[in-house]
């Protein structure tokens, strides 16, 4: 729409005001529409099934029809092999007198002949009705020319002269005619003796219509019994597909459902296929989760309330400053105090939470001889202590030796920070067939028993730390996010009153990933 001009003003100040179009909210874009997965499983299984029953009816339609065209060619060819063995013959089996006449054979042969309901034989003497006459004519006591004998057939196609000339004037031996009674297949064969001037035409049919009936009655059969077949498919193949994928309802479900405050839902799993698998894996994916989230709630609690007290010590000193030089000087060196400490915190998060990246551990072949050594010199400058290097492992371990050099240092930290001047202090590697082992042993006051998988945790500090001790209680975390990026853990053995020994267990040449 158009906005108007403000008061006041006349149409030459229109100028001023563009003209604005004003728009509601973007519509929000269509989601498309998705098709369930169960009804799409249905759907190929009821696809897959109608083209294997399709394809059942028609070999079954095609086999039955061939059956019934192999009778229709078996009954012709057999009743013209027969005529064909009798004419040649030329006796009769009655009086054993040899035929004269072509009307005597076909009549002979006709009289002992008894076909089947379907079947019609007929003889023909002469020319076929409607053309002209030729050389041969009628015999005596035949209709026509036409000689039939036996039981009346679904339709006398002899009595028809319109069939009857279709079938003598065919240049075909064999073929195809339509009845009231149905299709008829026909075979004939003509009929000449030597030496006689009359010839003839013997023919046989065969009606298909009860055959066509059983083809029709079968395929009609199979049809519905596969039609019901695929309604039972359908059926089940819905139910089964609703069973299957209930999981895969379930995890949607649960997954819609998820927020960042109520990670507690989880799928009840049964069975042992992919599916149940595919929701025990979601479920875990929801424990770890909920525990990254919970560790990440306690994490941020912990460092701000770590970070909290050094900046309200800053605070407050540089609140209460004075003008004296000397105390400012104090001053300022109590917040550089502060600001380090804070610094180092935030080093040491820092380095927590590049532990969980790939690339935090990069493992090499170490000489460990090397390393040991190396570690040797730099935890003598710590502190004033009794530094003693019991073992250097031999040989060669696949790790990362800046790394490993910062846990075991920490340790020997954290040795220092619990120990007197000139305590024994005893560090040593060593080479076993699967691990490479670092330790650090102190005659500090120990670490009770309840307190051993606690203290490993981020800003968590032993009961028996000294007085004085303001670490942020992340060293042993540190220490313990590097053994185990190398795959590997921390030992501790220790007791109130008898020290304490951290091992770190790294695998010996394991691949990292």
């Amino acid at each position: 729409m158009t906005t108007e001009s403000p008061p006041g003003t006349d149409a030459s100040d229109t100028a001023l005001f563009p003209t604005m179009v004003l728009r509601g909210p973007l519509p929000e874009p269509r989601q498309r529409r998705r098709i369930p997965a169960r009804l799409l499983i249905t759907a190929w299984v009821v696809l897959l099934m109608a083209a294997v029953l399709s394809l059942v009816t028609v070999v079954t339609w095609r086999a039955v029809e061939t059956k019934v065209g192999e009778r229709v060619d078996r009954a012709l060819s057999q009743e013209i092999g027969e005529f064909q063995e009798f004419a040649q013959a030329g006796t009769d089996p009655d009086s054993g007198a040899p035929f004269t006449d072509v009307p005597t054979l076909l009549n002979t042969y006709l009289a002992h002949q008894y076909p089947d309901d379907s079947e019609i034989l007929f003889g023909w003497v002469g020319d076929a009705p409607g053309t002209a006459p030729g050389a041969g004519g009628a015999p005596a006591g035949s209709e026509d020319g036409r000689i039939r004998q036996g039981q009346e057939p679904p339709f006398d196609l002899s009595a028809e002269p319109d069939m009857v000339a279709e079938i003598l004037g065919s240049p075909d031996a064999r073929g195809r005619a339509q009845t009231p009674a149905g299709t008829v297949e026909w075979q004939r064969i003509h009929v000449v003796l030597p030496g006689e001037g009359t010839d003839g035409w013997f023919v046989i049919g065969y009606f298909t219509a009860e055959d066509r009936e059983v083809v029709a009655s079968t395929t009609g059969t199979v049809a519905l019994v596969s039609a019901v077949g695929l309604l039972a498919a359908a059926t089940a193949a819905w139910w089964v597909a609703g069973r299957v994928l209930a999981p895969v309802r379930l995890v949607r479900q649960a997954a819609a459902h998820i927020t960042e405050e109520d990670l507690t839902r989880r799928i009840d799993v049964s069975g042992r296929d992919d599916i149940a698998a595919l929701a025990e894996q979601f479920n875990s994916m929801l424990d770890r989760l909920e525990g990254a989230f919970t560790e990440q709630r306690r994490f941020v609690d912990d460092a701000g309330h770590e970070l909290r007290t050094p900046i309200t010590i800053v605070r407050g000193h540089l609140e209460l400053m004075g003008d004296d030089p000397e105390e400012r000087r104090e001053v300022v060196r109590l917040v550089t105090d502060e600001l380090d400490r804070m610094g180092r915190i935030v080093e040491d998060l820092l380095l927590l939470a590049k532990a969980q990246q790939p690339d935090f551990v990069r493992a090499v072949p170490v000489s460990l001889a090397e390393l040991t050594s190396d570690i040797d010199a730099n935890v003598r400058r710590l502190g004033d202590r009794d530094w003693q290097l019991e073992s250097v492992a031999e040989g060669e371990g696949d790790l990362d030796a800046q790394r490993v050099a910062q846990a075991v240092v920490q340790l020997a930290a954290n040795a220092v920070r619990h120990t007197e001047p000139g305590s024994v202090v005893r560090i040593g590697s060593a080479l076993d067939r699967d691990h490479v082992l670092f330790w650090v042993a102190d005659q500090g006051p120990g670490i009770p028993a309840e307190e051993h998988g606690r203290i490993f945790e981020r800003f968590s500090r032993g009961g028996g730390s000294a007085r004085g001790d303001r670490g942020a209680g992340l060293g042993l975390a540190i220490v313990r996010a590097i053994a185990e990026a190398h795959h590997g853990r921390v030992d501790l053995r220790s007791a109130p009153g008898a020290g304490s020994t951290f091992t770190l267990v790294i695998p010996h040449r394991k691949e990292l990933v």
